[in-house]
């Protein structure tokens, strides 16, 4: 193996709702990083991390990636370890960059982050406090509130105060009184839409609480507008720089999981048809939203426009985005000029500054 080869090691999978996205994703890199214009420059080790959150080595991680779909506990290798992180299925010395792929919670959130920064190894993304900050909405919200972005009315709840009555129906109340009907329920820890409910009535706002409950302790609250969704990807370590911006349309009611991730159940526009003194603003909008929670490398951010007025509200970012046939992120390189290989291999690069 010539030395001028970088060695990456993909981590991906997870102890989290997204688990199966975060494989498509991988799926993805890797074949990017395998790409004829990057064979001479990269060597890739893929780490599969299973539900329960146990490290796995290329081998079996090949076999998940093939498959394209986890394995059982039945399906891995007997008998199994204790759950969680135990040791590393590979030498960390025998890694150069590490590029974890994971979505949601144990992998999204600065957990792995901690452990690479740790190891004093270089990795692709955000570092802890970027990372943490950007998978807790609530965090997140106040962050962008203390930058002075421009955000939806929305509320925080705790899990807890649904098994409190009296607090149960505070909670409920408040609701109405400041969002009002609809709105969207979200824990405040999941992305890929998982756990999200749309509400119009009283009823519909109690149940999604209680699903939101069943995967967060800290659940969102926002008041629904009638606005354009918009994406803005941004990449860079020192110098942070947007992409085109992006529409997305849909065939549903609103963007949920089953219609980001089905074939034909959404349409993007790329770049979304807008004035360019909206789309400046929004692709602004986008590094400061970094800026503000301390993130790099790679994030996504997504926003609501409103036609009527002009207002522009910041939605959230993710920054560790999707990088699945359907995702947002690389198309809107790849229509700012930076096809996948190119992107993935810029990734690397912003790990090693």
């Amino acid at each position: 193996m010539p030395t001028s080869l970088i060695r990456v090691g993909v981590v991906f999978g997870g102890a989290s709702g997204e688990h199966d996205v975060s494989i498509r994703s991988a799926s993805t890199v890797i074949k990017a990083l395998a790409d004829d214009s990057n064979r001479e420059r990269f060597v890739v080790t893929p780490l599969y991390i299973d539900r329960e959150g146990r490290w796995w080595s290329d081998t079996i991680a090949r076999s998940v990636l093939e498959s394209g779909a986890a394995l059982t506990n039945e399906e891995l290798p007997q008998p199994l370890p204790a759950r969680g992180l135990r040791q590393l299925p590979v030498n960390p010395d025998c890694i150069d960059v590490w590029y974890p792929v994971l979505h949601g919670p144990n992998g999204e959130d600065g957990t792995v982050q901690g452990l690479f920064t740790l190891m004093q190894q270089p990795f692709v993304g955000s570092g802890v406090l970027g990372s943490a900050v950007g998978m807790d909405k609530l965090a997140m919200k106040a962050a962008f509130a203390v930058a002075g972005i421009s955000q939806v009315p929305y509320l925080g709840i705790n899990a807890a105060d649904l098994n409190n009555p009296p607090q149960l129906e505070h909670v409920l109340v408040k609701v109405e009184d400041e969002l009002g009907y609809p709105c969207f329920v979200k824990p405040a820890n999941l992305g890929s839409s998982v756990g999200i409910s749309k509400v119009r009535n009283r009823d519909e706002l109690l149940a999604g609480l209680q699903l939101a409950a069943e995967l967060d302790p800290r659940l969102v609250v926002e008041q629904g507008v009638n606005a354009r969704e918009l994406e803005c990807a941004v990449l860079g370590r020192e110098h942070l720089k947007a992409s085109v911006v992006g529409e997305v349309r849909f065939d549903a009611d609103w963007h949920d999981y089953e219609t980001k991730y089905t074939e034909g159940r959404s349409q993007t526009l790329i770049p979304a048809p807008l004035p360019d003194a909206v789309s400046q603003r929004i692709q602004a909008m986008a590094v400061d939203a970094c800026r503000a929670v301390h993130a790099y490398g790679q994030a996504r951010v997504d926003v609501f426009y409103d036609e009527a007025d002009g207002r522009i509200w910041l939605n959230e970012i993710n920054t560790l985005p999707g990088f699945t046939s359907q995702s947002m992120y690389p198309t809107l390189w790849e229509a700012s000029g930076m096809p996948l290989p190119q992107l993935v291999a810029e990734l690397v690069a912003t790990a090693q500054e």
